[in-house]
């Protein structure tokens, strides 16, 4: 027998919510208080009871922002009542909650956090037994319950909270069973690191100092006060750049504030991007395991296909989000895969994005390769690819310009997955709204600049956009 508590509905304001099918994200104070996040973890501790048959285990982590402590209590609160019994791990990367539902064999997992959003953001991201963000139904359930008028059913018996506070060891100590430390501590590497003052500061230190490397640490205090804008881009990523210059550092690396995605900078200071971040991760795992299937996105570069071509592999796409791509990989039984976000998934550390593990396959592969980052980039095909973000008040705004972007490109291959991409000779172009943002995405790829601007032109013209 349940008894009921009153816990909704939650009062919108003008500032924006985005609910999703990896979560919740608002401004804090406003669309994101400790009642929503109460209210969002209850709704997915309700599912995740009515799902076992005994009580669910759910690991908490956070990510650094100021918000997170009180927004991560109100969430254990919120999953407690319905019966399940929380491990909150505290201020941990993203891919460490990940690691650690493995680990504990629980049934699913709540991240506070908001990715590479600026602080006044801050949300709620939804893991499954496997670590990855519920199916878009299962999502879809949860987000109408939590926009209804309906009490969340209080469990009889609540669940405990505890802690633990080794999620970090244990996550570097799985990347390490997969990388052996002891030839690179040979190597001696010098490494500049920006955690960006984000969750990914301790463990990115400990898997370098593991490692051997020499250290420049920009970010390293995980408080949230984000020394630059955090999504890891060539123009929020100067700083980065200009330190590698100046310690005549092999390689410069920049986590996002909750560490799923790596971003790199070679020797010379040239911001390499996130773009190469998976091919380069490939790279590694296909050194030992030739003709392994591969997974991407629909939004990512071709390059991974150049290299898979190289090694006898084939690449499977998939819809953009890390659980679309997880998904594949599963079904193929795929060693590596990955965003060009920057963001790695490999299955035997975690099916989440993890820039820990990227770290580890790059200066891996610079080791047996025994070239120096823009060595090993110049082996690969140059492409120029472009990414633009609209506005958009609406996710159904953007059907109109996806029916004329199909017909003005009747000659295309066409994929109608997530959005709309074109495979054209000249290159690719895709066209999708965003999962996290109220945005549309634009990419776009070719062999050179002048290439990729008329094609982005060509897109925008035949859309409206």
């Amino acid at each position: 027998m349940r008894s009921h508590i009153h816990n909704g509905p939650i009062t919108m304001t003008s500032a924006p919510l985005m609910l999703g099918v990896s979560g919740a994200r608002g401004i804090v104070g406003k669309t994101m208080t400790p009642a929503v996040a109460r209210r969002y973890a209850a709704c997915w501790g309700e599912r995740l009871v009515a799902t076992n048959d005994a009580a669910p285990t759910v690991c908490l982590g956070r990510d650094s922002r100021p918000s997170g402590a009180e927004l991560s209590a109100a969430a254990a609160e919120g999953l407690a009542s319905t019966g399940c019994d929380v491990i909150d791990l505290g201020l941990v990367a993203t891919p460490t909650v990940g690691v650690m539902i493995g680990v504990t064999g629980s049934a699913g997992g709540v991240v506070m956090t908001a990715s590479h959003n600026p602080t006044p953001w801050n949300g709620l991201k939804l893991l499954d037994h496997h670590g990855t963000a519920p199916s878009p139904e299962l999502a879809g359930s949860i987000i109408s319950t939590f926009k209804s008028e309906d009490d969340i059913a209080a469990s009889d018996e609540p669940g405990s909270i505890s802690t633990e506070r080794r999620g970090t060891d244990t996550h570097v100590s799985k990347v390490l069973g997969w990388i052996d430390p002891m030839p690179l501590r040979d190597c001696g590497f010098k490494v500049v690191l920006d955690s960006v003052n984000g969750a990914g500061v301790d463990g990115g230190r400990a898997l370098l100092d593991s490692f051997g490397a020499h250290v420049v640490h920009l970010g390293d205090k995980a408080d949230g006060n984000f020394w630059h804008t955090p999504e890891p881009t060539a123009e929020n990523l100067k700083g980065l750049c200009e330190a590698v210059r100046e310690h005549s550092a092999d390689i410069g690396c920049a986590q996002d504030p909750d560490a799923d995605r790596l971003a790199l900078v070679d020797e010379t200071g040239r911001y390499i991007g996130e773009e190469y971040t998976l091919v380069l991760a490939a790279w590694r795992v296909l050194l030992d395991h030739p003709g392994t299937d591969l997974v991407a996105n629909l939004s990512t570069s071709r390059m991974i296909d150049d290299l898979a071509a190289r090694f006898g592999s084939r690449v499977h796409r998939s819809a953009v989000g890390e659980a679309n791509v997880a998904a594949v990989m599963r079904d193929c039984g795929a060693l590596v895969g990955g965003e060009g976000n920057g963001g790695i998934i490999l299955p035997a550390i975690t099916f989440v994005r993890d820039s820990l593990s990227g770290m580890a396959l790059v200066l891996d592969l610079m080791r047996r390769e025994g070239k120096t980052l823009s060595e090993l980039v110049d082996e690969l095909p140059r492409y120029t690819i472009i990414k633009e973000k609209l506005e958009l008040a609406r996710r159904s705004d953007l059907d109109p310009a996806l029916a004329k972007m199909r017909s003005a490109f009747s000659d295309a291959k066409v994929d109608d997955c997530d959005g709309i991409r074109l495979d054209l000779p000249e290159g690719w172009a895709h066209v999708r709204p965003s999962n996290t943002e109220p945005i549309a995405r634009i990419i776009v790829e070719a062999s050179d600049d002048a290439a990729a601007r008329d094609l982005v032109s060509r897109v925008r013209h035949a859309t409206g956009l």
